[in-house]
């Protein structure tokens, strides 16, 4: 059977607090409904529709490039109107009631859940809770078949002391709900058309009801206010860090450590707390990545250390590297084996040779530098003049003194030496010492001024 996949993403969330619809509110540096998109489409599905209402222009906009239909919700009549709203886009197969606002649902427990499907089958996804309160009963017969699902607000107190809930995650065929759907009632508390009774409407019929569990609880724990979203946050974290611990990486705590995209890491990795990666990073065999640092779409090579404070953000770093503390690499960075950022330097677009290095407070865009060059305190590379940007180029084992100014377009060539203080506007041969200062004097018995007596 085909697989057509719907869901549901049209509400507001006021208790949010926020413009922003509900379901782009990030989870792990993404937006939650893209986190169900990227689980729905591992499925095989042979088409997903997102059905939306409230800035669904926005929504729209986030989902640009994704391959997904939208439907419109132009008023919030509940989940049974809201998936009719996609029901003249759907195959003949299979179909996949999912939730933009539920992020962290499993690939496996759905392909479970959409396994159960046929004519003469339906499935409902159910979990059991301590605290129930605020879900739907999983009403059951006495021979223990799901007949119903009560909303909370419409059940009676024999109702509410059931532990088995719904989690509005259901699987049917299409011509199944097709029967369904016209007959919903909005005749309840709410005033809307539940999803929820094509339940009883199946068991009616003599459809075999289904159900299956997730792993754990917080696969189907949905998101109303930014609690609950900074809850799921952590539990989504949590598991990226056993994730990590299991795959051998050393975390000072896994409780503070924040994935928001792909981590991938070699072996005997050490990684210290507070530290964000984001995008695609990769740490080789060997790194070390110090408190508080953000990797942002970044390659750090073998035996590389990280310290503290550092910020990289599209640099590829090679092997036995030094960073930091307090450095701040920018896109286009690229350091070679052995190459050496210090504390309180910022570089852009600056590719290191072999062994080079800026030590400390420095300012290095726009650069080519080769191998074992020494770049002094202070030292920046002037590489915009109010329109365009140019390159400076230092050639392999050349000096450059603390407080240089380097104005690009600029050539320093192999071995040459810059005086410190030295501001270089034209290109400096191999081999020679170059300066720019102007001529130090010296006066005998001056004095300074002094400040006149008060009045």
């Amino acid at each position: 059977m085909t697989l057509d996949i719907v869901i549901l993403a049209a509400g507001q969330g006021t208790r949010m607090r926020s413009k922003k619809p509900k379901v782009l509110h990030e989870l792990a540096g993404k937006p939650m409904v893209r986190h169900v998109i990227d689980t729905a489409a591992d499925l095989g599905a042979s088409r997903l529709h997102v059905v939306v209402g409230h800035g669904g222009d926005q929504v729209r906009e986030s989902l640009a490039g994704y391959p997904v239909e939208f439907a419109l919700q132009t008023e919030q009549k509940g989940t049974g109107h809201a998936v009719a709203q996609a029901m003249d886009k759907l195959a003949d197969g299979k179909v996949l009631v999912l939730y933009g606002d539920v992020p962290l649902i499993r690939r496996e427990t759905l392909a479970a859940l959409l396994d159960e499907v046929n004519e003469q089958r339906m499935a409902l996804l159910t979990v059991t809770l301590d605290d129930p309160a605020g879900y739907g009963r999983i009403k059951r017969d006495s021979e223990g078949r799901a007949v119903a699902i009560v909303e909370h607000k419409d059940a009676s107190e024999a109702e509410r002391a059931i532990t088995e809930c719904n989690t509005g995650i259901m699987a049917m065929t299409a011509e199944q709900l097709r029967r369904w759907l016209p007959q919903l009632s909005a005749e309840n508390v709410q005033g809307e058309y539940y999803l929820t009774d094509v339940i009883a409407m199946a068991a009616a019929e003599g459809v075999t009801i289904a159900s299956a569990q997730p792993a754990t609880p917080v696969e189907v724990e949905g998101v109303n206010n930014r609690a609950q979203l900074a809850h799921l946050e952590r539990a989504f974290q949590f598991e990226e860090a056993i994730r990590l611990m299991t795959d051998g990486v050393a975390l000072a705590d896994p409780a503070r450590l924040d994935v928001r995209g792909s981590l991938r890491c070699g072996h005997d990795v050490e990684i210290d707390v507070g530290c964000v990666f984001e995008g695609e990073v990769e740490l080789a065999d060997g790194v070390r990545v110090g408190p508080y640092c953000v990797i942002r779409n970044s390659r750090i090579g073998t035996a590389s250390v990280i310290e503290a404070h550092s910020v990289l953000d599209g640099a590829v770093i090679e092997g036995k590297s030094q960073i930091g503390p307090f450095a701040r690499l920018r896109p286009g960075t690229r350091l070679a084996q052995g190459a050496k950022i210090g504390n309180f330097v910022e570089t852009k677009n600056a590719i290191l040779g072999e062994g080079a290095k800026i030590n400390h407070l420095s300012y290095v865009g726009d650069a080519r530098l080769g191998q074992e060059v020494n770049v002094g305190a202070g030292t920046i590379t002037c590489n915009y003049d109010g329109a365009n940007k140019h390159l400076t180029e230092i050639g392999s084992r050349a000096f450059i003194g603390s407080n240089t100014a380097l104005v690009a377009p600029v050539k320093v060539g192999e071995g040459a030496t810059i005086g410190a203080g030295s501001t270089i506007s034209k290109d400096v041969e191999a081999g020679t010492l170059a300066l720019t200062r102007g001529r130090q004097m010296s006066k005998q018995n001056w004095q300074r001024p002094q400040k006149n007596p008060k009045q």
